[in-house]
């Protein structure tokens, strides 16, 4: 099955890294279905995808904010592992 139709499954660590670090589930499923793939530590493979943003965050003004989920595909689902903002 291609993986922009299999279901995307975030991790609890991973939905714990996306509210801590500023993203969302929908960017995140976002960036996997829209973005190249591009290889991540230990081998496993991200996406990324630049966001507009024009805010602050931590006391600095961004205007964009980059959004990398790195992920495992089994056979069935992608699933989030790590999210990088």
């Amino acid at each position: 099955m291609p993986d922009s139709f299999k279901p995307i499954r975030i991790s609890g660590y991973a939905l714990q890294q996306l509210r801590f670090r500023g993203t969302t589930e929908s960017e995140v499923v976002a960036t996997i279905r829209t973005s190249p793939r591009s290889p991540a530590e230990n081998g496993r493979p991200e996406r990324h995808k630049d966001w507009l943003f024009d805010a602050p965050w931590n006391g600095r003004h961004y205007s964009i904010k980059q959004v990398r989920p790195v992920f495992v595909e089994e056979s069935n689902e992608i699933v989030v592992v790590s999210v990088y903002v």
